[in-house]
Order: C-alpha cells, then sequence, then structure tokens
C-alpha cells in the first residue's frame, strides 16, 4: 500500500489505508498495530491513524488482554463482524429459507416458510415477505442495517434480478426478484439461480472448499447444475453456463418420469409416484423400484458425463433434494460416468442439506461486500462501507 497520494487526494488515500486494515482484520482474531503495519505496508504512525478512525466508526474494536497476562501488553484490534448483516433468501419449490448473517458469514436466525410447487406468484411472494420478516426479527435486525441480500431462486436469470425463464413455478417468468425483495430490505439486492449458488455454497463450506473445479449436480424433481472453474462460479456471456437440461438428447428433462411412473401398470389418472416412496421400496428390493431408479441414473449421467467431457473437473458434487438418497444412485451414477468419460472425477454427496442454495445466496452477498472492500470503485458507493449505517436502497443484480 503506497502512502504517497496521486494529485494529493487525501480523502482517497485515507479511505484506501482503511479498506486495507480492514482487509488484513477480517478473519483474524486480533492484531495488533505492528502487525496491521506490517501486513497494509502502511507506517506505524498511518497505522495508527487508521485503526483510530476506525474504532470512532464502529468498524473496530480493541481486545481485552487474556486473564493473568503480566506487564502492559501491547493493543490488540479486531475486526466487528457485527458492524453490518447480510442477508440469503432461497425461493424454492417447497420452501423459502431466508438467513440472516454477520460480515464473517456467521448465520444468526434462520426462518424457514413452507410453499409448494403449484403456488401461483403472489402466494410464493407473500410467503418470501413472511421468511425475511421473521428472519430479521430473529436476529434483532433492521431492515435499514441489512447491507447486501443475495436471492436464489429457479430458473435463467438476467442482470437486472428479473426471472428470463423459470418452467419450475408458475407464473414466476418475467418477475422481477430483485425490485420486489428490495422493498423489503435496503442494499444491494444480487438474484441467481438455485443451482449457481449451490454450487457456490460448496466451494465455500462444503465438500468442494478445496477444488478448484467443480460440476455441481442439483438433483430433485428438476436437475439443475452449477459450475465453478478456478475457484470461482462460472456464470458464461450470458448467465445460462451449465443449462443443459435444455438439449433433449442430456436426458434431464425425462429422468424424473421414471420416477413418477412407478410402479408400471399404474392407472393414467392416478397421482405420480413420490421419489420417496420409490427410493423406500428400492431399498426394500422391490425390482420395479430398482428397474426405475437405475433409469434416472442413466438418464442423469448423460448430461453429467457432457459437463466432465467438457470441462474435465477436479469434483463432481451430488446435492439437492435426492441427495438423501446418495447411498442408491452415487454408485450408479458413478459407474455411469466411468462408461462415458476419459476421466471419472471423484463424486461426492453435498452435506449442506436443503441448506445449501441459501448458504450460497448468503455467500454472494458476503462477495459483494468483499469487492467493495478490496476494490474501491467495483461497486457504487463504496464509501458507504466505512460510514455507519446504510441509508436508502439499491437494487442491483449480477
Amino acid at each position: 500500500m503506497t502512502e504517497n497520494p496521486a494529485g494529493g487526494d487525501l480523502s482517497r488515500l485515507r479511505r484506501l489505508n482503511a479498506l486495507a486494515a480492514i482487509e488484513v482484520l477480517r478473519g483474524e482474531p486480533a492484531l495488533t498495530l505492528t502487525e496491521i503495519s506490517r501486513r497494509t505496508g502502511l507506517s506505524r504512525a498511518s497505522t495508527e491513524d487508521v485503526v483510530r478512525e476506525l474504532l470512532e466508526r464502529g468498524w473496530v474494536v480493541e481486545v481485552a488482554p487474556a486473564p493473568g497476562t503480566v506487564g502492559r501488553p501491547a493493543r490488540r484490534y479486531r475486526f466487528r463482524a457485527d458492524a453490518g448483516r447480510v442477508l440469503g433468501v432461497d425461493i424454492g419449490g417447497h420452501k423459502v429459507l431466508a438467513l440472516v448473517a454477520d460480515l464473517d458469514g456467521e448465520v444468526r436466525h434462520t426462518a424457514r416458510v413452507a410453499v409448494t410447487p403449484s403456488m401461483g406468484r403472489t402466494e410464493r411472494l407473500a410467503a418470501v415477505d413472511r421468511a425475511v420478516r421473521e428472519a430479521l426479527t430473529g436476529s434483532g435486525t433492521s431492515a435499514s442495517a441489512v447491507w447486501v441480500t443475495g436471492v436464489a431462486t429457479t430458473g435463467l436469470v438476467d442482470g437486472t434480478g428479473r426471472v428470463m425463464l423459470s418452467e419450475a413455478l408458475p407464473e414466476w417468468t418475467g418477475l422481477d426478484v430483485a425490485a420486489h425483495v428490495g422493498g423489503l430490505v435496503a442494499g444491494a439486492i444480487l438474484v441467481e439461480n438455485d443451482g449457481k449458488l449451490a454450487a457456490l455454497a460448496e466451494s465455500w463450506r462444503g465438500v468442494a472448499r478445496h477444488a478448484k473445479d467443480v460440476v455441481f449436480l442439483l438433483a430433485g424433481l428438476r436437475t439443475g447444475t452449477g459450475l465453478i472453474i478456478d475457484g470461482k462460479l462460472h456464470r458464461g456471456f450470458g448467465n445460462a453456463a451449465g443449462e443443459i437440461g435444455a438439449l433433449p438428447a442430456a436426458g434431464w428433462e425425462r429422468a424424473p418420469g421414471h420416477l413418477r411412473s412407478w410402479p408400471a401398470g399404474r392407472p393414467s389418472d392416478a397421482a405420480p409416484a413420490a421419489p420417496e416412496d420409490v427410493f423406500r421400496a428400492a431399498r426394500d428390493g422391490d425390482q420395479k423400484a430398482l428397474t426405475a431408479v437405475r433409469r434416472y441414473v442413466r438418464e442423469l449421467a448423460v448430461g453429467a458425463s457432457a459437463l466432465v467431457l467438457v470441462l474435465d473437473p477436479e469434483l463432481v458434487v451430488f446435492g439437492g433434494g435426492f441427495s438423501r438418497s446418495a447411498d442408491l444412485l452415487v454408485e450408479p451414477l458413478r459407474r455411469e460416468l466411468d462408461r462415458w468419460c476419459i476421466r471419472t472425477p471423484e463424486v461426492r454427496v453435498s452435506a449442506l442439506g436443503d441448506e445449501g442454495v441459501a448458504l450460497g445466496a448468503l455467500r454472494l452477498a458476503l462477495d459483494h461486500v468483499d469487492r467493495g472492500l478490496r476494490e474501491p470503485g467495483e461497486i457504487a458507493a463504496p464509501e458507504s462501507f466505512l460510514t455507519a449505517p446504510r441509508q436508502g436502497r439499491r437494487r442491483s443484480a449480477l
């Protein structure tokens, strides 16, 4: 970090120095002035000025000496993760899940509202409102204290937070999700596809956190995917990367039908079989159920193999609602990948359960905060990250 301002812009220099100090303090228990100075490259005098200002603004707090410390210990400081809040929301077919977290990503409260796949737009948005309100109230967070909100939804999402296409949820295509959520909380609103955010969660806190290249399979009655390339979420030029299910030959549209048709010979007007019932029967040795599961896996493996052949990932992560039945699905999937792929990557099961997508939405929000801290000018009004609290509302999306 240079301390010589270009063009005499002292206010910009002070802000850059403050951002540098915050960046080194985040994720650390506590650091002394000497340690902050060494890691930022600032002089001791500049470090003292920066820390004093951050203390006044509530971004940093002094840590009390450990009990029994002898002599006069050096003062130590830590980043205040509770200086702001971020929100992650998963809008799904069966639930709306909202998570409130601090700036270190520690979840402070969770709110869950049950919905149904057939529910219309108005009812589903009412469930979103309820989940967000409950999450904020439970965490003691005001709507104006939310810096950034990440939102996960099924379907293709454009750069403004509008759903371009959703075949899974009624009346969802064309919905401006960012605008609706922006009416509930302050700060930037970022909207992204649920499969992509599930992949982001796996690379953050899941089984893929040590892998750089990952294919994530969101397996359920609807099949989706997310791609991590070189450690980063890959969206593609039009935010449609990984949407191989749109290709009929991939088999993903047909795959769930094999489960719904069990048992064979059921009346045409009968309700489709629940996947849980099929999996349960397969575990009990029902041959027709085992055949339905095998056919489902074969269809799933076609699209998955295509992604593996194109990307050559280190890891394939199997997640989504069907991951609860991974004991029936993962080993057959691995064998199918062996048939089609030049090199079969390791296949692992997600351990994040049904919170994975919401955690990915939370990570999306935290990444937005991080960019503002690291790269002034990357997002609008980064100065607001050094003042408290933020005022007004701004709508945004990746």
